[in-house]
């Protein structure tokens, strides 16, 4: 069966009315049958029909045994990490996102979690920061905003041997591009913010867990803190998925057709696409991706903060904001506005240079983007923009 045609008949016809879209319960508290006998919901943020639609929708997309949604990515990440206690060590991929990071570093670490960042791109380099005290791998791929690729399926197998659970954060691809459970992973995280609920219009978390006693202790957790997705929000996303494979597949076009463009330009010092052969793990990605993907990062040649400015400016269909895969294109500059909270040593460490452009191409005709980022380049080139 095809992705969309499953993704679309995956969604009950309402039981109760026949309502071919999910209904919207907006609702805080449901009538029980006798004290402690319900009809298996009885405080919203226990459960809600709209979100436990949505929920296991994430789980058989994502071939797991549970979803869970979370009113944002990071109350998903939050949720994962309270799985540990102190003492208990992190292996994370060293380009991550700078909101994990944030979390890390400056709620987790003062409670006695330690982190290691490591190169995931090679698997060896996870082997050797392994410790009998991880208890978490923490991956990104692609990753944001420099797109590396790691090898889920060897990493899952160094960090089940250490007695230890892979995460891995799927934002970048979602499911209609990689599925890391069936590639080993025991955690996949989305913030469905993105790619699957598509239209910039809604903050979103998601978990889905391949195992389903972990999937239970997970679900406590959540019950337990409240950071859950409400129902109107919960219908959003679900909204956003049903034409998630179409859109997947524009993203990626025109990410390639871009990619290729400035590949090809005399300002652009690299481009990161995981589509290009040239890129490092090209051969990986081929491997476990479907798709490419629709971000796009590049360093300009004039490598200053002033430089990407110059460009992120110049941009007309590009919008400059923070988040990515919406149905609009966007462009962002990461030293100063997504991973502006990590340290520029550790920033310009993991690949993040002052001149990196993230640029998340959205469905618009792919000619009218490329001619977008040239036209903004050849700001750049002028004489009296010396900036770039």
């Amino acid at each position: 069966m095809q992705e969309i045609t499953k993704i679309i008949h995956s969604l009950p016809v309402d039981p109760l009315t026949g309502s071919i879209s999910t209904p919207v319960y907006q609702t805080a508290t449901f009538v029980q049958d006798a004290p402690g006998e319900h009809r298996g919901f009885d405080y919203a943020r226990s459960n809600n029909p709209t979100r436990q639609v949505l929920e296991n929708l994430i789980a058989q997309l994502e071939h797991g045994q549970r979803g869970l949604a979370f009113a944002s990515g990071l109350a998903a990440i939050d949720c994962v990490l309270k799985l540990l206690g102190a003492g208990d060590e992190i292996v994370a991929v060293d380009d991550i996102y700078g909101g994990s990071f944030r979390l890390f570093t400056h709620v987790y670490e003062k409670f006695g979690v330690k982190i290691t960042y490591t190169d995931t791109t090679d698997a060896q380099n996870v082997l050797k920061a392994l410790s009998p005290r991880t208890r978490l791998v923490w991956l990104e791929s692609p990753t944001n905003p420099t797109l590396k690729v790691s090898d889920i399926e060897a990493i899952a197998r160094y960090t089940h041997a250490a007695g230890a659970l892979l995460v891995v954060d799927n934002t970048f691809c979602s499911p209609a591009i990689q599925t890391p459970l069936t590639l080993g992973a025991d955690i996949v995280i989305h913030s469905a913010t993105k790619y699957l609920a598509g239209h910039s219009d809604v903050i979103a978390g998601l978990l889905a867990i391949r195992d389903r006693e972990l999937g239970d202790r997970l679900k406590f957790i959540q019950n337990a803190s409240g950071g859950i997705l409400g129902p109107w929000d919960s219908w959003l996303t679900i909204r956003g998925i049903e034409t998630l494979p179409l859109r997947i597949e524009a993203h990626s076009r025109n990410a390639l057709a871009v990619a290729q463009a400035l590949q090809a330009h005399e300002a652009v010092a690299e481009v990161f696409y995981p589509g290009l052969p040239t890129h490092k793990n090209h051969d990986v990605a081929t491997r476990q991706q479907r798709h490419f993907g629709g971000v796009v990062s590049f360093r300009l040649k004039e490598d200053s903060i002033e430089a990407a400015r110059a460009f992120a400016t110049a941009t007309s269909l590009f919008k400059l904001a923070e988040s990515l895969g919406g149905v609009k294109s966007l462009v962002c500059h990461p030293a100063t506005m997504t991973h502006k909270s990590i340290p520029a040593e550790k920033r310009h460490a993991s690949g993040v240079s002052d001149s990196l452009i993230r640029l998340s191409c959205g469905i618009e005709g792919a000619q009218d983007l490329v001619q977008d980022v040239l036209q903004a380049l050849s700001v750049c080139l002028e004489p009296a923009a010396t900036d770039c």
